[in-house]
């Protein structure tokens, strides 16, 4: 072995057997393995969690901070009032499997006033509607609707513009016009 080239000191002097001699850190007797491995499974537990609650918010499924709901005030629909009015026209759909319905109840409606050739009668394309409706196309119709439906013995009332006929030329003023749809709850029962 080659000679060191370093200058001496009081450690070379010593016997290779001597042991440890000068400063040094002793491990701590306290810290053994398992706190080591206790202290990573809480790290590790923690960063999962960690994981989880931040993939959560960051797609929306849960909500740190919701923002508080809006109160929205009702306000009642307004009460109308039915009013008979025999000047609109009325189309009569029997819209359930039982024949020569939609022919009774315009005869029901001509006694109620109103004259035979302004209630037309016909079948509709379904035969399974639910309940009886009188549907209006303009607001300011309801009155008339909920009127009608009175006669029918208290018929649903709705607003729709899918029975709607138009006038035959431009600017002419649309028809007054109120349309049945015979449900089930109009069959009678055999």
């Amino acid at each position: 072995m080659a000679k060191s080239t370093y200058p001496r000191d009081r450690f070379d002097d010593l016997p290779a057997d001597a042991g440890r001699i000068g400063a040094h850190r002793a491990e701590n007797p306290r810290m053994n393995g398992w706190v080591v491995m206790i202290w990573a499974v809480v790290a590790t537990v923690v960063l999962v969690a960690a994981g989880i609650l931040g993939t959560l918010l960051a797609t929306g499924r849960i909500d740190l901070f919701p923002a508080p709901e809006a109160t929205v005030a009702s306000t009642p629909a307004p009460e109308i009032t039915p009013v008979l009015d025999p000047t609109y026209t009325v189309l009569v759909l029997n819209a359930t499997s039982q024949d020569g319905l939609a022919t009774e109840v315009k005869t029901e409606i001509e006694a109620a006033g109103w004259a035979a050739e302004d209630v037309l009668a016909s079948e509709a394309s379904q035969d399974d509607f639910e309940t009886t409706t009188v549907y209006y196309a303009f607001e300011e119709d309801a009155a008339a609707a909920a009127g009608l439906a009175d006669v029918l013995g208290g018929a649903l009332v709705a607003q729709s513009d899918q029975y709607l006929q138009t006038a035959a030329g431009e600017g002419d003023e649309q028809p007054k016009q109120l349309t049945v749809v015979l449900g089930m709850d109009r069959v009678e029962e055999p």
